[in-house]
């Protein structure tokens, strides 16, 4: 479902609460996102911009599943099918996001936020960014975009992912397109890390017919219905970019980064500025659910995966609990080894049988406590690869991220000895009958 159209069904079922009176984006908007829990907001009238501000379309599973047509317990299968089998996008004519195109470029007027009193300017959080690559061709991703004047933001590109490698054959300047406001198919392709080559737009258009249309001075394409486009490049220039919540809700650190040069706007005529709250569920929702299909891909090639969940208290990115149908002794071993291939961030998974409720963290504890023991079901991997969001880890300037991964087996042993390894139920009453 599209941006507006899945709007205007939250507005028409009293889902969309509405403010009415003038918000600030330093510090006030970010606020009263937090204190609605993040649920759908739309701010009419802004300080700073005359463009109205949403937040909250992405804040749960089942906001998500309804913009995507399904329900959520089909949300990973059709995840993981969208990206086994993207489908090509066309590119149209005209886009709704170009009926308005400006050259005199002034991104002060847009309702760029300040998120926290720690934060070291004004952020876009919310923004896909496009870019091709001279080998494997478009790549579409996030990227944090700290604003520095009335035409040039300092980017948060991670070092040899794909926006940064391409930049590099480029000889150190590249053409970007930065899309703000976009449906939740296109910003669950753009937070998924697909295999070089793959087009994310691709796997946008197999989750929900998506068009695109190519950029007025740049060579790049975008989503024709998304409300706003900057066209830029990302030059050779380097400036301090942070501080700013990352996925863990800690304060990142501050660090030397590519600047971009906006050089035109393009956008709807009354657009409407998308945005997130950094490291709350947006944030989590977007970085953590497109990892579950790619471990339930490689889980299924090892033993039958039943379900994946990565979990908040892990950050959305850190811990997974993982769903097998156990069939061999060492199915539970085999399914942490492959957890770990189809997530390469991943520092600690849990494996379970396909009957605890991996969503009921205290049945998968209960799990944990009855069916695990250390000696024999953990799996210890010291000096792996980690993510550079992990604290703890060894976070050495100028080394990559290493840290000491963990799986636990909590799986029923199929020789099962001693007591049973079920709760016992009650018997099933009819309540009517007695009250």
């Amino acid at each position: 479902m599209g941006f507006r159209s899945f709007l205007e069904q939250l507005d028409k079922n009293g889902e969309l609460t509405r403010i009415r009176e003038q918000v600030s984006t330093e510090y006030e908007m970010a606020g009263i996102i937090d204190a609605l829990n993040e649920n759908p907001v739309y701010f009419e009238k802004v300080k700073e911009s005359s463009i109205p501000v949403v937040a909250g379309l992405i804040s749960s599973k089942d906001l998500i599943a309804r913009a995507l047509n399904t329900k959520r317990t089909q949300l990973l299968r059709k995840l993981s099918s969208a990206i086994e089998n993207p489908l090509p996008p066309n590119v149209v004519e005209k886009g709704e996001c170009q009926e308005i195109v400006e050259k005199d470029v002034d991104l002060t007027k847009l309702p760029i936020m300040r998120y926290t009193e720690k934060d070291g300017g004004k952020y876009i959080a919310s923004a896909i960014a496009i870019v091709k690559d001279p080998e494997f061709g478009r790549n579409t991703c996030f990227h944090r975009l700290m604003l520095l004047d009335e035409n040039k933001f300092v980017a948060r590109i991670v070092e040899e992912r794909g926006t940064d490698t391409a930049v590099k054959k480029s000889g150190g300047e590249l053409d970007i397109a930065i899309c703000i406001g976009n449906s939740t198919p296109v910003l669950l392709a753009a937070a998924t890390s697909l295999p070089k080559g793959v087009d994310e737009l691709g796997m946008a258009s197999a989750l929900e017919k998506t068009e695109l249309v190519r950029c007025k001075t740049i060579d790049v394409e975008v989503p024709r219905n998304c409300e706003i486009v900057l066209e830029g490049r990302i030059t050779k220039e380097r400036a301090p970019e942070g501080p700013f919540l990352d996925l863990t809700g800690i304060v990142d650190k501050v660090r030397q980064q590519p600047v971009i040069e906006v050089n035109c706007i393009t956008h709807r005529e009354k657009p409407i500025y998308q945005t997130i709250l950094a490291g709350r569920n947006e944030h989590k929702f977007l970085m953590g659910m497109p990892r579950e299909p790619t471990i339930f891909t490689k889980v299924n090639k090892v033993c039958e995966c039943k379900d994946v969940y990565v979990t908040p208290g892990g950050c959305s990115w850190l811990h997974a609990v993982v769903q097998i149908k156990k069939r061999n002794p060492d199915d539970g071993k085999k399914a942490i080894k492959a957890a770990f291939e189809g997530h390469k961030s991943l520092k600690h998974c849990v494996v379970v049988d396909d009957d605890i409720n991996i969503y009921d963290l205290s049945k998968v504890e209960w799990a944990i406590s009855t069916r695990f023991q250390a000696d024999k079901d953990a799996v210890i991997l010291p000096k792996q690869r980690g993510s550079s969001l992990d604290p703890s880890g060894d976070l050495t300037e100028g080394k990559k991220a290493t840290t000491c991964k963990m799986g636990l087996d909590a799986t029923v042993p199929l020789k099962k000895t001693g007591k049973g390894f079920k709760i016992e139920e009650y018997r099933k009453v009819d309540l009517s009958k007695f009250l």
